[in-house]
């Protein structure tokens, strides 16, 4: 199937439950195959986690989900309806929103700020369109309060949070544009012990809330602290995806370094 083809967005509906699901999916670099036929389908309302080896495919697998990577071959499909992304913009409108590992927050820039850089609220002044702060703050203090269960203060500068903290501010950033799906890319990298926690236990929030969670993530610990199922991937290809509590971190590990299932 050509590209041209897979971008086709004309076909029937698919009749499935899950959220977001990625089919026969194949994503070339040059002559590089960083993915092959993949399939994997990511249900509504559950933390999935992607695992495997430094070159595995979870970034490009990623960044085929949230619109960074467009496949080579292949379809995407969301609520069981095929779609194509050329931008993260494009993933953004059918919602689906990603918190890349970097953070890319302006430590010098209050949290409402960081929150809602390129996305304010704005008030009309005769023809012009001007930044409504009072809604900024009291809407970034919203998100803080109902969605991360924080006591945030919006008008801090974030150089002022810890490292959990920051985490939360490009969580709650993400979460500004009203998505359905938050991709979080290694969201405990390099954090503490206790601003994992502090990341944990917000995930765990966004799920109460009803959001689907992916995340890409190098911390078994992780995995099975937070997802209800994790999949596996090994050169470009899904070796499986099951129920955390149906698989041991050695069988994990074992799919993880060969590729095949114990």
């Amino acid at each position: 199937m050509s590209s041209s083809d897979q971008s086709s967005v004309e076909s029937e509906p698919r009749q499935v439950d899950s959220k977001i699901e990625v089919q026969n999916v194949k994503k070339l670099f040059g002559r590089i195959v960083a993915l092959e036929d993949v399939n994997l389908a990511v249900e509504e309302n559950e933390i999935l986690a992607l695992v495997g080896d430094n070159g595995a495919g979870k970034s490009t697998l990623m960044n085929v989900f949230c619109g960074n990577h467009r496949p080579t071959e292949g379809q995407i499909y969301y609520d069981g309806e095929p779609v194509s992304f050329s931008t993260p913009e494009d993933a953004r409108d059918i919602g689906i929103e990603t918190v890349y590992q970097d953070l890319a927050l302006m430590g010098d820039l209050d949290v409402a700020t960081n929150i809602f850089i390129g996305n304010f609220p704005v008030r009309k002044l005769g023809p012009l369109k001007i930044i409504d702060w009072d809604r900024t703050y009291e809407e970034a203090g919203e998100i803080i309060k109902t969605h991360l269960k924080r006591d945030i203060d919006p008008r801090a500068e974030v150089d002022f949070h810890s490292g959990g903290e920051r985490q939360l501010v490009a969580i709650a950033r993400a979460l500004a544009f009203n998505p359905e799906v938050v991709i979080l890319d290694e969201p405990t990298s390099a954090l503490s012990v206790d601003a994992t926690n502090l990341v944990h236990e917000t995930v765990q929030n966004l799920k109460e809330n009803g959001h689907t969670i992916i995340i890409v993530s190098h911390s078994m610990d992780e995995v099975f602290s937070l997802a209800d199922r994790v999949a596996v991937l090994h050169q470009g290809q899904i070796v499986d995806a099951v129920p955390t509590d149906e698989v041991t971190q050695d069988e994990l590990e074992h799919m993880m370094t060969t590729g095949t299932r114990p």
